[in-house]
């Protein structure tokens, strides 16, 4: 089929492929392959849309280097009926062929996402969410694919940006463009975008995303860096974001589809009215309550009464066909009342002031057989953390993309449906607990202490045993417990805090921020502001908010107030418990003895088909590591035997040298005398003059096979032949 001047195609299909064509555009302004590019940390950015995908509502591709991701966004033509949320759906997906890699396992391909792809596809989440109309029910799904990496740049930077220039070009209501950078601290300075060889050397992981006006992501791991530093990071980091903003706002208004028209699922203004004219101030008294589940038994029983209320005035067929606005309307008051209190009062529901912590308490030592253990309670949240201590080839191997392969310090988080009183199967991990795990794990990672300092694996499980909110910062807690519990020489303990926001949409600069917020008041307000640190600084941040962005004071306030919460939360509460880490580890836990040898001597210890280790390993049932740089590390319960065994390895290896004396073994008779084995795989030769200051007629009847005896080294000749000489009742002086 041909095209020309004066043909226009208007079948779809065609029109699709026509995105194929190497053409800017086609006459009537539809839209063919473009590519737009900047500078990005020194680096081109392009953006390439018109090439693939064609179905979809829009379609993008991000090179960055030799980095390259597709976006993909469609949306359902359709709200998705009985629902009261927005349907967004996000995946980054990691495909090995990016980095040149074979999946493992038995089928050889990818499956289940990677723990770095669903915290990935939450960063992407996270900043483009609170940009989609309130009352929109469409079902909404990006899709993230890694198609190339290059080491130096950051797939993860792509696929945001990628999402949010796809969104803003599509049809799909979108409030954007966001942007997203990552920035390092090298040498005193701040990086963009660090490459590999400056990511091996930066104090901070910073990934910040925002718009033109506002920040509206920060994820963060860093190594105790001040307040100061952190916020100065963040807006080195939104320069960079605007300069993105513009750059895909530029993009919009070249190809920019005009925006989809959508069936709006805003409240029942009728409905909503009644039922704030009769229940208002019921809500607001029944809301303000301690503890959450009497709060939740108030919530049930207006829920009822308002029912009743409308089925005796309406009749039970009007009531039914109504039910949803109601629990609709039910929502938007509780939501109006707690943030009335908030706002205008300064008062929260259960009772505190706004930069009051809930009650706090913990203990440490609670399981007798474990390594470590410690549970935190702050108000109705509690967390149980338990650590465990274990060999080196112990570490977790990660498959994915990423330049590191294994891990040493691994937390994780489970959050069983009875810490909210629910009765609900446990399903495995999902992305809530992948989430919360990571940000526990982050924030400890720059205290523990290194493979040299204490060669250990270390595993931290965090389990919610009841959750009234910031449940994530309380495993921070727990697990700085724990870990101190079990012995483990961290740098600094950590803890984690929460502050909130419920802000005047019509003013940015009116705001109330709450200090340790509770699951209600994370619900219905505007702002989860996370950060884990020491006294020093901070080691983690998280941020997730459902307004369109934060201004630098509101986040400068966060850091302020959490610094505060967590000073307290140290000095006051974990401290008193636990001042330091155990001296020993749990006599449950293995214990570690270390030596370095050269790595050529590793073949002598090992031994042929491993015999000589195993032998080792079976005489004193211990555990053994040898690393290719020569570094053994014997695991052991006794601690004896794992001194046995390092002695062991020490007569294996050490050099033989004329004048020393050595605990040998016969391994051997001959009628001119015993071959003895002196360790390091070396036998050398008493001969029957030597053995003793008698004359030994035959060899048989001084010794055999399997003797021990002290033997001195007489000589090496240029051939590496050992003399010995006996030593013991004529041992010399």
């Amino acid at each position: 089929m041909c095209l020309n001047n004066k043909h226009i195609l208007e079948v779809t299909f065609i029109e699709k492929l026509s995105s194929y064509i190497n053409l800017n555009k086609l006459k009537g302004g539809r839209i063919m392959f473009k590519t737009y590019s900047m500078e990005l940390a020194g680096r081109p950015l392009t953006i390439e849309t018109g090439k693939f995908a064609g179905l979809a509502n829009a379609d993008v591709v991000v090179r960055y280097g030799e980095t390259v991701v597709m976006v993909n966004v469609t949306a359902s033509k359709e709200p998705r009926d009985g629902i009261d949320f927005f349907p967004l759906s996000v995946d980054y997906e990691e495909k090995m062929y990016a980095v040149g890699k074979i999946p493992g396992g038995f089928t050889r391909r990818e499956g289940k996402a990677a723990d770095k792809a669903i915290l990935v596809s939450r960063a992407i989440d996270r900043p483009i969410r609170p940009l989609f109309p309130k009352d929109f029910r469409n079902d909404v799904v990006v899709v993230a694919t890694v198609l190339s990496v290059e080491p130096d740049n950051s797939p993860e930077v792509c696929a945001m940006i990628g999402t949010s220039a796809a969104l803003s070009i599509s049809d799909i209501p979108f409030g954007g463009p966001t942007a997203a950078v990552k920035v390092g601290y090298v040498d005193g300075k701040f990086v963009i975008n660090p490459t590999l060889e400056e990511r091996a050397k930066t104090e901070l992981d910073l990934t910040v995303a925002g718009t033109i006006e506002k920040i509206a992501m920060i994820e963060a791991g860093a190594k105790e860096l001040p307040d100061d530093k952190m916020l100065e990071a963040i807006k080195t980091g939104h320069e960079e974001i605007k300069k993105v903003c513009k750059f895909i706002s530029d993009i919009k208004a070249d190809i920019g589809k005009p925006k989809m028209e959508y069936k709006s699922f805003e409240v029942d203004h009728d409905i909503y009215e009644e039922i704030e004219a009769n229940f208002e101030e019921r809500m607001y008294n029944d809301v303000q309550a301690l503890e959450k589940e009497v709060r939740d038994k108030n919530m049930e029983k207006l829920s009822e009464d308002v029912t009743k209320y409308f089925i005796e005035k309406y009749g039970e067929e009007r009531a039914e066909e109504v039910k949803q606005d109601i629990a609709d309307s039910l929502y938007k008051l509780e939501k109006k009342s707690v943030r009335k209190m908030i706002f205008e009062e300064h008062k929260r529901p259960d009772g505190r002031a706004i930069d009051e912590i809930r009650p706090l308490s913990c203990e440490v030592g609670l399981l007798p057989r474990v390594h470590g253990s410690g549970l935190f309670t702050r108000g109705q949240t509690q967390v149980l953390s338990v650590a465990t201590l274990g060999m080196k080839n112990e570490e977790q191997i990660l498959d994915g993309l990423d330049e590191e392969e294994t891990k040493r310090y691994i937390h994780q988080y489970n959050f069983p449906s009875y810490s909210v009183g629910e009765a609900r199967p446990s399903r495995g991990p999902g992305r809530r607990e992948i989430g919360h795990g990571a940000l526990a794990e982050r924030a400890l990672v720059p205290v523990i202490p290194s493979e040299e300092e204490f060669p250990y694996t270390i595993r931290v499980v965090s389990e919610v045993l009841s959750s009234n909110g910031s449940t994530s910062q309380a495993s921070i807690c727990g697990s700085t417990l724990a870990l101190m519990d079990a012995g483990v020489p961290i740098k600094n303990p950590v803890a984690g805090i929460s502050t909130g926001l419920v802000s005047n949409p019509e003013d940015p600069d009116d705001y109330v921020m709450l200090t340790d917020i509770q699951g209600l008041e994370d619900f219905f307000g505007d702002m989860d502001f996370k950060v884990g640190g020491t006294k020093n600084g901070i080691t983690a941040i998280q941020v997730d908010i459902k307004v369109d962005g934060l201004s630098y004071k509101i986040i400068e306030e966060a850091f302020a107030r959490t610094r505060k919460a967590r000073q307290y939360i140290l000095d006051e509460i974990m401290l008193k418990q636990i001042a330091k880490p155990r001296e020993e580890v749990s006599k449950y836990a293995p214990k570690i003895l270390t030596m370095k040898i050269k790595p050529e001597k590793i073949k002598d210890v090992i031994g042929t088909g491993g015999k000589t280790i195993n032998k080792i390993i079976e005489e004193t049932g211990v555990k053994i590591d040898i690393s290719e740089e020569g570094n053994v590390v014997v695991y052991s319960v006794d601690k004896e035997a794992a001194q046995k065994a390092i002695d062991k390895i020490e007569n294996i290896v050490r050099e033989i040298e004329v004048g020393e004396y050595y605990d040998g073994v016969v391994t051997k008779l001959m009628p001119f005398g015993a071959f003895v084995d002196v360790g390091g795989g070396k036998e050398g030769l008493l001969h029957i003059s030597k053995i003793s200051k008698e004359r030994v007629e035959k060899i048989e009847d001084v010794l055999s096979v399997g003797d021990r005896v002290i033997v001195k080294v007489l000589d090496i000749d240029k051939q590496g032949k050992i003399s010995l000489k006996k030593i013991g009742e004529q041992q010399e002086n």
